[in-house]
């Protein structure tokens, strides 16, 4: 399988209260097509600074970073963009839907941010995750698993080649953690896209291929799932 991630000795530094804190301090690691990787570790301990260097919103202050064939160090904040709306899609734990749009516009808002229309997409993927019935209601009038369904249905709709997913179930209650774990495996596998996910959910971290162990900003162990 080919690689679609490749981290090198990435560090990244943040100055908080005149102080230098290292959020990531020497990581190396790779994903390759359609694995599903998992993240885990304390909070603090740099899972979320991994997946925003992969999803392209971060840079690494040193080390080599590539995702999707492009090095983050040096590409231009255009190709960054378009690698974000093109073929990465995200599922954050705070859902971030925009509140005065509807749940079919929002599954939408990739493909217009891109120019692109394509309903059928949208109806499909409404359907798949059980919300064509709700489909002209707005954020504020969903439950918390109806708005991360609408968020997953949103990072798959343009067909992404990576997902990342921050604590996808980190502000569900555990039945409806399950089933939106559930659905995103089950769309992610389907559509053959590879996935990477930070979690402190063990759910989440038994349904991966591999897991892999932060702390302090380091690769601290690597594991595969069993069989």
């Amino acid at each position: 399988m080919s690689e679609l991630v490749r981290l090198e000795q990435v560090e990244r530094r943040f100055t908080r209260a005149q102080s230098v804190v290292r959020a990531l301090d020497g990581v190396s690691f790779s994903v390759a097509a359609g694995e599903r990787v998992a993240l885990v570790g304390p909070s603090g301990c740099g899972k979320s600074t991994c997946l925003n260097l992969i999803s392209g919103v971060d840079r690494p202050d040193a080390g080599r970073a590539h995702v999707l064939g492009l090095d983050l160090a040096q590409a231009r904040e255009r190709e960054l963009e378009l690698l974000r709306r093109r073929r990465i899609g995200i599922v954050f734990q705070a859902f971030h839907l925009v509140p005065h749009l509807t749940v079919a516009e929002n599954v939408a808002l990739p493909l217009a941010l891109d120019g692109r229309a394509d309903p059928a997409r949208v109806r499909e993927l409404l359907e798949r995750v059980g919300l064509a019935a709700r489909a002209e209601h707005y954020p504020g009038e969903l439950s918390g698993g109806e708005e991360q369904r609408t968020a997953v249905a949103r990072a798959l709709v343009h067909r992404p080649a990576l997902v990342v997913a921050d604590e996808p179930t980190g502000n569900l209650d555990s039945r409806s953690g399950a089933a939106v774990l559930a659905l995103l495996e089950e769309l992610v596998r389907e559509s053959g896209a590879t996935l990477v996910v930070a979690t402190h959910d063990a759910r989440v971290a038994a349904s991966a291929d591999r897991v892999l162990e932060l702390a302090d900003g380091r690769l601290v162990a690597e594991r595969a799932r069993a069989g």
